[in-house]
């Protein structure tokens, strides 16, 4: 049986442990030469990040996230042996885990470990699908040839790697299709590599529920299980046309991944529809000086990155949710596409504005969309407006100076209400 050692790399580790350098992990699969779609996912991202800059923190459980009122945007794995969870309302998750250590998240941070690994994936294949900051397909279908290798190891090259330069670790599922590759890389995290063949399909899904197959969320599974089907082999009862006709394109769609059929090509960048960033207040905001404050840190983070992805939006777009969870979404249109902070702050301010009668809030979101990759150049003069050229160039000095000595390197004043 074919056989790799995920610490020393030899493929020849032989039975038990590898006999070139004792390492348990060895992975070993009768189809571990032949298969070449892979899903890699970061281990806890933000959480990993945070413990590497800050070594005091690596045996503490820690929450990245917001204040009481907020979110878990993630949580590494000792916060989650507690059930802490991402997504968890913060003070749900401080209750599971009161000793835990919480600290706001770096996007910018988080956003330039991601681009070094998407780098080094890239060195490997030009088919990589990101799916987030921390996740993507890669298509190693004919790498061998390229790199003198098969893709398996070239994947567990390339976790290696990731581990020992960037000091984050990866879990990485290896299968023939993409909705296979994705389970894989979640059953044996963290640092784990999981294989599920062809022959193996069949059997591996049948006692499976329907709840693992793509794209049945809660109220799908909910339907199914009203109608008995808990399980795949539940789903395999059914003729293909059968559920068509009862759960429409959907039904055809789960009959197939319960077959383990997947045609869905990895698509190498995928665009970008959207960026924003939004903020759960401690307290709800009704002043609107106050509420001014968060809206130019916002602008500012999205600015960050859609410079950061070379990107410029051409819609501006605001979130606000009131003190009795009712959601508010407005936008305006620009003229030109822009990634400038004082652009996108100029369109949203008027847009809070007008809907602050409506508050106080407890949550204020501002976001880009229509997305198109950066000119290089910004907005042509407006005769309306004969002061935006001075002011576009100093928000680009300060982002000079931000690039080389930090993010709070320099500030405007609104940014400190």
């Amino acid at each position: 049986m074919p056989a790799i050692c995920r610490d020393c790399l030899s493929d020849t580790p032989g039975p038990g442990r590898c006999r070139h350098c004792a390492s348990p992990r060895v992975l070993r699969h009768d189809e571990l030469l032949d298969l070449s779609v892979a899903h890699m996912d970061c281990d806890a991202f933000y959480a990993s990040v945070e413990k590497r800059d800050h070594p005091h923190l690596a045996d503490q459980p820690l929450i990245v996230g917001g204040g009481k009122r907020g979110v878990v945007s993630t949580c590494c794995y000792i916060a989650r042996i507690k059930g802490v969870r991402s997504a968890m309302p913060m003070f749900k998750a401080l209750e599971l885990c009161p000793e835990a250590v919480v600290v706001p998240g770096r996007m910018d941070v988080y956003s330039g470990v991601s681009k070094q690994i998407r780098a080094m994936m890239e060195e490997l294949t030009p088919s990589v699908q990101p799916i987030s900051l921390d996740e993507a397909f890669l298509d190693l279908g004919g790498t061998q040839r390229l790199h003198g290798a098969p893709p398996v190891v070239l994947l567990a090259r390339l976790a290696k790697r990731i581990e020992d330069e960037l000091r984050i670790t990866i879990s990485v599922g290896l299968s023939h299709n993409k909705f296979l590759a994705k389970i894989a890389s979640d059953m044996d995290k963290p640092r784990g590599f999981s294989v599920i063949g062809k022959a193996e399909t069949m059997d591996f899904l049948r006692d499976q529920p329907v709840g693992m197959l793509w794209g049945v969320g809660a109220a799908m599974r909910g339907r199914l299980e009203r109608d008995g089907i808990r399980t795949i082999a539940d789903l395999r009862r059914y003729a293909e046309d059968d559920l068509f006709r009862k759960y429409g394109s959907m039904g055809a769609h789960v009959w197939r991944l319960a077959h383990g059929i997947d045609v869905r090509r990895i698509q190498a960048r995928d665009p970008v529809k959207s960026i924003s960033n939004e903020r759960t207040f401690n307290e709800d905001i009704g002043d609107l000086d106050t509420l001014d404050g968060h809206l130019w840190r916002l602008s500012l983070k999205v600015s960050d990155r859609a410079k950061a992805a070379s990107l410029a939006g051409s819609t501006v777009n605001l979130k606000l949710k009131t003190c009795d969870f009712k959601l508010v979404s407005r936008q305006v249109r620009l003229a030109e596409g822009t990634q400038l902070t004082d652009e996108i702050y100029a369109a949203a301010r008027p847009l809070l504005e007008r809907e602050l009668s409506k508050g106080p809030f407890r949550l204020l979101g501002v976001g880009l969309s229509h997305l198109a990759e950066y000119s290089g150049s910004d907005a042509a003069p407006d005769l309306l407006d004969p002061d935006a050229p001075r002011r576009r160039a100093a928000e680009r000095a300060s982002d000079a100076i931000r690039d080389r000595f930090g993010s709070d390197a320099i500030l405007k004043g609104r940014a400190l209400r």
